[in-house]
C-alpha cells in the first residue's frame, strides 16, 4: 500500500477498499521503524483525529480526490498543532497559533497529515546537515546527503514514509533533494503558491512546491495548493487551473531547449550521461532538441549569494528572544540579550548569511553589491525570455554531481554553494521548474539517484507536469524505491 501513487491511494479511499485510518496507520508505523531522521514531530493522536473526520468525509460522499490521503510538511511551514521549528534551535518549542495556507488548503482538501519534516535551519542549505535536529539520510545510500534544504521532504517521500509532501525552494531546494532521492518535485512559478505562514529565508525568491512520487501526484497536489491569498503581498491573483488537464497530450513537435553552459566543465560524466540519456527518450517520444544559450549562468552563483543573503538578513531580524523563541539565559542588558540570543539561537550557516547580508546591504557596499547584483538578475531573466522564443522548455541536470557523502562539504560552504549552479537561475527569473528521476551515478554511485531538470516559461507548470508525465509513462525511475 505505501508504494501506491495518490490517485491510486484516492481510488481505492473512494471505492471504501481502505480506510483513512487504516492508511495513517500504516504510515505512522513506517515513519516510527524509520532511522534516517526525516521527521522533527509526530503526534499519532493528532493524525489519527484528522484521519477519522476524512473517514466520516468520505463516508458522507463530501470528498475531495485527496480526502483521506497523507501529507507531510516541511518545518518551515507553520502548523497549529505541530511545532514549528525552520530547523532552528531559536524556534525549537515555537508552537504557532496558526496554519500556514498551504497547510490548511490541504486540511481543508481532508488531507491527513503525518507531522513535521526536517529541513536545513530556515532553508539554508544543500545538503539538510545544517539543521539543528541533525542531519537527514539519504534511504537510498545512508551514507548520502539527501540534498536540502528540503531534504527530509524528499527522503520521506522516496522511503515511502508518506505519499507525498510539501517543500520550499529558494535556490533549488525541492529540485535538487528530489534529484538526489529519486523523486518527482515541481517549482511553480513565483506568486503561485502562498507565502503566508511560510517562514521566510528570501522572500523575492521563496517558493513552495510538491514533492511526490510521480509527476501526476504533483499535478494533483498542485491543484489544492496553489491560489491567490489576499494576506500574502507576492501572491498572484490568477484563475484556479486543473494541473492534471494535460497530462496525456503527445510531445510530437516539442522544442527543448538544451543550454551549452550546462554541459561544461564540472558536470560529472555519470551525470552528463543520465541526462543525455533522458534526452534522447525524449526525441523517440517525438521532441526536438535545440542548442541554446543561457550566458549569464556563471552569475548566478555570486548574484545569488547577495541577493538571498541580504534578504535573509532582515527576514531574520524579527528572531531576537523578545516575543517568541530561544532567550539566552545569562545577559546584562537589551543589546546583550540579542547578541547572545542570536549566537546561540543560530547556527553558523545562518550567521555566516546573515553577516553577507548586513554587509552589502550597509553604507557603501549597497550600490555596489546589492544593487549590481539586481541588475544582473535582470539580465539573467532576459536570458530566459530570448531562450524561450526558441524552444518550449528546457531540460538539463539539477546538479552537478550525484549525492555526496554526509560530512564532505561540511567545512567548505562555497563548495556547497557550487552545487546549485544549474537550479539558481530558475529562483532568480521567477520560473516554474521540475525535477524528474532519469537514472543513477556509475560505480560506487551505482545506488545514488540522478534528476533531469525541466524548466517552463512563465505559468508554464500544466505543460511541464505533462511532459514529465510522459517520461515516466516509458520510464521506470520514478518507480524505483530504495531497500
Amino acid at each position: 500500500m505505501h508504494t501506491k501513487t495518490l490517485s491510486e491511494l484516492s481510488t481505492l479511499l473512494q471505492a471504501k477498499q481502505i480506510s483513512a485510518t487504516e492508511l495513517a496507520k500504516l504510515f505512522l508505523k513506517r515513519i516510527g521503524d524509520s532511522q534516517l531522521n526525516a521527521f522533527l514531530h509526530v503526534d499519532e493522536s493528532l493524525t489519527l483525529k484528522q484521519a477519522e473526520l476524512a473517514d466520516e468525509r468520505l463516508a458522507r460522499n463530501e470528498a475531495t480526490p485527496l480526502t483521506g490521503v497523507p501529507i507531510a510538511h516541511k518545518d518551515i511551514f507553520v502548523t497549529k498543532d505541530w511545532r514549528s521549528t525552520a530547523g532552528s534551535k531559536i524556534l525549537a518549542n515555537y508552537a504557532s497559533p496558526f496554519n500556514a495556507t498551504v497547510v490548511q488548503k490541504f486540511q481543508d482538501a481532508g488531507m491527513v497529515m503525518l507531522g513535521k519534516l526536517n529541513c536545513d535551519e530556515f532553508a539554508m542549505g544543500s545538503s539538510n546537515e545544517n539543521s539543528y535536529f541533525g542531519p537527514v539520510m539519504n534511504p537510498w545510500d545512508t551514507k548520502a546527503v539527501p540534498g536540502g534544504s528540503s531534504g527530509g521532504s524528499a527522503a520521506a517521500v522516496a522511503a515511502r514514509l508518506t505519499p507525498a509532501a510539501t517543500a520550499t525552494d529558494t535556490g533549488g531546494s525541492i529540485r535538487q533533494p528530489a534529484a538526489f532521492c529519486g523523486v518527482t518535485g515541481i517549482k511553480p512559478t513565483y506568486g503561485r503558491v502562498s507565502r503566508f505562514g511560510m517562514i521566510a529565508y528570501a522572500s523575492s525568491l521563496d517558493q513552495g512546491g510538491p514533492i511526490a512520487k510521480t509527476a501526476e501526484d504533483c499535478a494533483l497536489l498542485l491543484n489544492e495548493m496553489t491560489g491567490f491569498d489576499p494576506r500574502d503581498s507576492t501572491s498572484v491573483e490568477r484563475k484556479n487551473e486543473d494541473y492534471t488537464r494535460d497530462l496525456n497530450k503527445p510531445l510530437d513537435g516539442l522544442r527543448i531547449g538544451v543550454p551549452r553552459e550546462y554541459f561544461s566543465e564540472g558536470l560529472s560524466s555519470e551525470v552528463e550521461q543520465a541526462v543525455r540519456n533522458a534526452l534522447s527518450e525524449y526525441e523517440k517520444l517525438g521532441a526536438k532538441l535545440v542548442d541554446i544559450s543561457l550566458k549569464n549562468t556563471a552569475l548566478c552563483i555570486p548574484v545569488y549569494y547577495v541577493i538571498a543573503p541580504a534578504e535573509a538578513s532582515s527576514n531574520l531580524s524579527r528572531f531576537d528572544g523578545v516575543r517568541y523563541g530561544f532567550r539566552a539565559e545569562n545577559y546584562t542588558d537589551l543589546q546583550d540579550m540579542y547578541r547572545k540570543t542570536r549566537s546561540e539561537g543560530f547556527g553558523e550557516e545562518v550567521q555566516r548569511r546573515i553577516l553577507v547580508g548586513t554587509y552589502v546591504l550597509s553604507h557603501g557596499y549597497y550600490d555596489a553589491y546589492y544593487i549590481q547584483a539586481q541588475r544582473i538578475r535582470r539580465l539573467i531573466a532576459e536570458d530566459y525570455k530570448n531562450a524561450f522564443r526558441e524552444c518550449d522548455v528546457i531540460m538539463g541536470p539539477v546538479s552537478p554531481t550525484v549525492a555526496w557523502n554526509l560530512g564532505d562539504k561540511a567545512d567548505d560552504p562555497v563548495a556547497n554553494y557550487l552545487g546549485d549552479i544549474f537550479t539558481l537561475s530558475t529562483n532568480l527569473a521567477g520560473l516554474p521548474g521540475m525535477s524528474i528521476p532519469c537514472g543513477f551515478g556509475q560505480g560506487e554511485h551505482a545506488k545514488r539517484p540522478v534528476g533531469l531538470q525541466l524548466t517552463g516559461n512563465y505559468f508554464d507548470e500544466a505543460r511541464l507536469l505533462n511532459i514529465a508525465h510522459q517520461y515516466q509513462k516509458v520510464t521506470d525511475w520514478h518507480l524505483r524505491s530504495p531497500a
